[in-house]
């Protein structure tokens, strides 16, 4: 994996997490800006699970396969449904469920770099 590509990814769903946490605190409902930083970390998780696909392809292997890719696959799904279930629940709750989503994106990032470095397997 490329280290410096998945801070990226992470710092990126921890501003959309503030972001998200900030309009909780305003009682705010999820709005189509919201959506499409939610919207750019999950393209940049598409780009990660390219990134792993050539890596793969290539010949590299992480520690466990079946682990990286049940994060690898938890990351990319993490963001749609906490997004269907924010917008089913159009509230102050909904907001706080994409923030709790955004936070959860840095964390199955580490574990995927981690499984792929063999330090976490």
């Amino acid at each position: 994996m490329i280290t410096e590509f998945a801070i990226a990814v992470a710092l990126c769903a921890l501003a959309v997490a503030v972001w998200s946490f900030v309009l909780v605190a305003r009682n705010r409902a999820p709005r189509r800006p919201l959506l499409i930083g939610l919207a750019l970390v999950e393209a940049l998780l598409i780009v990660q699970m390219v990134i792993a696909a050539v890596l793969l392809i290539s010949g590299e292997r992480p520690a466990s396969m079946v682990t990286f890719l049940a994060y690898l696959v938890g990351s990319l799904l993490v963001l749609p449904l906490g997004t269907v279930w924010a917008l089913a629940e159009r509230s102050r709750s909904g907001t706080a469920v994409l923030g709790v989503a955004c936070v959860t994106v840095p964390v199955l990032v580490l574990r995927l770099h981690e499984v792929w470095s063999g330090s976490g397997a």
